[in-house]
């Protein structure tokens, strides 16, 4: 029992450490575009919600948000916003850019602040959903967000297990490149030198030096 409880609470500890969730305070300059950006994998649920946040109640700015997927992809666009949120399954591996910037129906004139809480893969998914949906509740769905938290780092070490084979099969292709690039060269420079001597021995014999 000791041994589960100790084992409980490590995966407990990894849980909260590893969670994929995050809130994000930005502070947009009067003109220009401030972006966050995330590298996440294929097929991963991504949820964030992004308020204005304002001293002045009674004139709050507003801004513009743009997700945009590795390829380019628009995911999200809003306009002339206070608040907002974006919801999506991946379905490209690689970074995914959020960002926002001031319109211009900004009375201050200044920069503005946003809060931006992004959450991915398990910390993305409604648990409360699943204890309703399912009939869970007290250990049995903290024992279920664990699996899903163990499934995650799964995933991610596979992802980059694949990253780590596909660096190494660039970088082999590359050093067999390079090879063959410096066997050329050498060979192209033997070749030039022997021609070289070639053309001084036959200007030395016509000038008759040799």
């Amino acid at each position: 029992m000791m041994m589960m409880r100790s084992a409980s609470l490590i995966l407990l500890f990894l849980f909260l450490l590893l969670r994929p969730g995050q809130a994000i305070w930005l502070t947009l300059p009067s003109s220009g575009t401030k972006c966050v950006s995330e590298e996440i994998q294929n097929n991963v649920v991504v949820l964030a919600d992004y308020v204005v946040i304002s001293d002045d109640h009674s004139h709050s700015p507003t801004i513009s948000a743009k997700v945009t997927s590795p390829y380019g992809n628009n995911l999200h666009l809003r306009e002339n916003a206070t608040h907002g949120q974006f919801a999506f399954t991946t379905h490209e591996a690689g970074n995914y850019l959020a960002c926002f910037w001031i319109d211009g129906h900004n009375p201050g004139g200044g920069a503005v602040s946003v809060n931006l809480d992004w959450k991915t893969g398990i910390g993305a998914k409604d648990w409360e959903s699943v204890a309703r949906k399912e009939k869970i509740e007290g250990l049995e769905l903290e024992l279920r967000k664990l699996e899903g938290a163990v499934e995650a780092i799964h995933e991610n070490l596979l992802f980059l297990k694949s990253r780590e084979a596909e660096m190494r099969s660039v970088s082999e292709k590359t050093n067999t490149r390079v090879a063959w690039f410096s066997i050329m060269s050498l060979g192209v420079c033997i070749a030039v030198s022997t021609l070289q001597l070639w053309h001084l021995k036959q200007f030395f014999q016509k000038k008759k030096l040799i």
